[in-house]
């Protein structure tokens, strides 16, 4: 008998290409479970349901709450605070109760060690305590411990893919052009002007994804960006340029960096926050500080092998839950 799925994905309404990364690893990753099954899709970012609606009862309510398995597809989604302005899960205690029961896909959680009695009891309420949770790194998976719940350290999903064997075919030295992301602000970082100088130098030829929705009117804060190619902001447009001979990757966007990987493209990822030093701590991912960007230029200009240390054995055990 199929079974109906519910599947939340960050990348509905989202400013950041990266969601549609992580939701395309999801369900190549879910296929087996997805691929014979009605899978109802629902965002996370807004609400899945209103107040109103579920107070009702409705139909459509009954059969989301009555689905077989209920997902949660990768990004940071547990942040450590549910009050918010903008939480990565928009979920509260009047609309989240067809949500109950679900399960985590190689999520992460948010910066800082506090979190508050609201948030761990709506977490509480929400998440699966039958199944074992994927989460993306070890300080994650404590968390989701924390709160009296099973996890499994997985590794973020969109790396599932990245096996020594296939890691054996990306280069290990510098190419000749290189695609390379910013992560957007309100005022120029002299250090990202800094990368910017240290690219055209080192590249016959510089393009840039626009990966966040601020990302582009960034760029236009430099200076001695003519040259540079714009990259539209689509995952398709991206998928183009990957699809290019002799280039590979160096920017501060996590998931466009593993991407580039995915796509067998040497590849530099510049950690600005909790999520790349801390997927790099677990599985060896190569990452640079951005504080230390003068260090970029030796980087580029060296040898390096692509080796990543994943819980593959772990993945699998995970996989098999619902195998059974």
């Amino acid at each position: 008998m199929n079974k109906s799925i519910l599947l939340l994905s960050p990348n509905i309404a989202s400013d950041n290409k990266g969601d549609d990364i992580i939701m395309e690893c999801v369900r190549k990753e879910l296929g087996f479970v997805l691929n014979e099954n009605f899978v109802y899709d629902m965002p996370t970012h807004l609400p899945a349901f209103s107040s109103f609606s579920v107070w009702r009862n409705s139909l459509a309510v009954q059969n989301y709450s009555n689905c077989d398995w209920k997902f949660a597809g990768g990004s940071n989604l547990l942040v450590k605070d549910l009050k918010t302005h903008y939480p990565q899960w928009n979920i509260h205690p009047f609309n989240s109760k067809p949500l109950q029961g679900t399960i985590l896909v190689g999520v992460g959680a948010g910066a800082g060690d506090y979190t508050n009695k609201y948030t761990t009891k709506l977490y509480r309420k929400v998440l699966n305590h039958e199944y074992y949770h994927s989460v993306r790194d070890e300080r994650s998976k404590e968390y989701v411990e924390s709160l009296g719940l099973k996890a499994i350290n997985t590794g973020c999903v969109t790396m599932w893919k990245l096996t020594p064997t296939f890691c054996r075919e990306i280069p290990t030295s510098k190419a000749d052009n290189v695609v390379f992301t910013l992560t957007g602000r309100n005022e120029p970082d002299p250090l990202d002007q800094k990368l910017i100088n240290i690219l055209l130098e080192n590249y016959a030829h510089v393009s840039f994804w626009i990966q966040g929705d601020k990302d582009a009117a960034y760029l236009h804060m430099f200076d001695n960006i003519e040259g540079i190619e714009i990259i539209p902001p689509s995952k398709d447009a991206y998928d183009k340029v990957l699809s290019r001979e002799n280039i590979e990757y160096i920017g501060t966007r996590l998931h466009g960096g593993i991407y580039a990987l995915r796509h067998k493209k040497r590849a530099i990822i510049i950690s600005i926050d909790e999520r790349a030093s801390s997927i790099s701590k677990d599985t060896g991912l190569l990452t640079i500080e951005k504080t230390n960007i003068d260090g970029i230029r030796s980087l580029i200009n060296s040898e390096f092998e692509t080796k990543l240390n994943l819980p593959f054995d772990e993945i699998e055990r995970w996989k098999r839950q619902f195998m059974e």
